[in-house]
């Protein structure tokens, strides 16, 4: 009975999507690997495949389309960005892609308030001093920081997470400007309290910048030598977005010579791969792309995207399409 299921693959054991909830729906290719499949891998599993349930590690591209062949009916990604997938090629297939938004809104929030203050007031450099037995007792000069309660905030992509971190913004008392492509509705901006801006006035204004923007061929590059030049030397940037938003030879370069205070990262330009600028940089405050990392968020991501993958295969319509 087994054989006359729809063959799926899963390209990494992932929270949210066990055995037990794809068992006499689907037929897994392979067990799950618990590190990113290789590319190869996923090539020679692909061929008769109705659903492929990945990462962001995966690229989804037309060369995988083909040899998967007219089986292939859904691309159902573990994330919210879907630029590791050929959506435009996936949608004159008639191949449905889903991802998973929403579940990881607020943790993500969470993190990027949280670089913004780690990286404002020093915390990587002091607790690094004083692993390293650095620490003699107070000091009046020691790590000093930037004031967050009452600055200018600057939220590049006001979507749902860039709008999760204007509500906790609020909280500490701060002015919120905000770029997107288009400015949002008035009644919107009122009721998160925000200031439309462009993007080079927003970043001269803003004491904080956080990037919150998908990664598109527009967003691609976005921040690089002449718009960190644009920003205050005491300004913090934060990157919860993509690493590619971001040149990172020029922030470090920024970061080196104080034309900006200070950074907080948590998405790179080559993952896993970090510029050797930035890990060089006592005032970058780096995380290893952990912005959806609680265990609450990553079970409801798995499930989510567990429950697009079998929708689209039972032929019902997915709880977060993407085309």
């Amino acid at each position: 009975m087994s054989s006359m299921l729809p063959k799926v693959v899963v390209t990494r054991r992932l929270p949210g999507i066990s055995g037990a909830r794809l068992a006499g729906k689907v037929t897994v290719a392979a067990p799950p690997p618990d590190a990113p499949m290789p590319p190869e891998e996923l090539l020679r599993l692909a061929p008769g495949t109705s659903g492929i349930l990945c990462t962001l590690a995966d690229r989804i591209d037309r060369p995988l389309m083909d040899a998967a062949g007219p089986s292939l009916k859904v691309v159902s990604n573990y994330a919210v960005g879907v630029n590791n997938v050929d959506v435009a090629e996936a949608t004159r297939r008639g191949i449905r892609v889903c991802n998973t938004p929403d579940v990881l809104t607020q943790a993500t929030a969470d993190l990027g308030f949280a670089l913004m203050l780690a990286a404002a007031r020093k915390f990587s450099e002091a607790e690094t001093a004083l692993r390293a037995g650095e620490f003699t007792g107070w000091d009046p000069w020691g790590f000093l920081g930037v004031p967050v309660y009452g600055g200018t905030l600057g939220i590049v992509g006001l979507g749902k997470i860039g709008a999760a971190v204007a509500v906790r913004a609020k909280g500490f008392g701060m002015r919120i400007l905000y770029h997107n492509r288009r400015p949002l509705p008035a009644d919107r901006e009122r009721i998160l309290s925000v200031e439309y801006r462009g993007l080079d006035e927003l970043l001269a204004e803003s004491d904080f910048v956080i990037l919150c923007v998908p990664l598109t061929p527009e967003t691609r590059g976005l921040i690089g030598r002449e718009r960190l030049a644009r920003m205050k030397r005491t300004a913090v940037l934060v990157n919860i977005a993509r690493g590619e938003v971001v040149d990172e030879g020029a922030l470090a370069d920024a970061l080196a010579e104080r034309g900006i205070f200070a950074a907080g990262l948590d998405v790179y330009e080559k993952e896993p791969v970090v510029h050797p600028g930035l890990l060089a940089a006592p005032s970058a405050v780096l995380l290893p792309h952990v912005g959806s990392a609680t265990a609450e968020t990553r079970e409801r991501m798995g499930r989510l995207a567990a429950e697009n993958l079998l929708a689209v295969l039972s032929g019902t319509e997915p709880f977060s399409p993407v085309n």
